[in-house]
């Protein structure tokens, strides 16, 4: 897996896109959940992430999808926390968690 990965969150519209969206790019399994549990399982135990994710299209997330945005960096805030004290995050905007 590369080191960087790009996510265009732009033009997501719900949740369940979120999700979606999340899945193909973090190469998630065909049975991920598309819920926060399941990002959290995903993300511990089931894929290897990458050191440096990048999203784009942050600002249009947070107006379109507040609380999926907002837990999208509460969990990567906590995968850091726990589990890669290295990981870099970046916002394309303003985040309620810039890393």
């Amino acid at each position: 897996m590369s080191d960087v990965i790009t996510i265009d969150v732009g033009l997501v519209e719900d949740e369940r896109q979120l999700h979606e969206l999340l899945g193909r790019e973090l190469d998630f399994p065909s049975f991920y959940g598309r819920n926060w549990d399941a990002f959290w399982d995903a993300v511990t135990g089931l894929v290897e992430i990458p050191s440096h994710l990048r999203f784009i299209g942050w600002a249009r997330l947070l107006e379109n999808v507040p609380r999926g945005a907002a837990m999208l960096a509460s969990q990567l805030d906590r995968y850091r926390r726990e589990y890669r004290p290295d990981l870099r995050v970046e916002f394309d905007g303003p985040a309620s968690s810039d890393t």
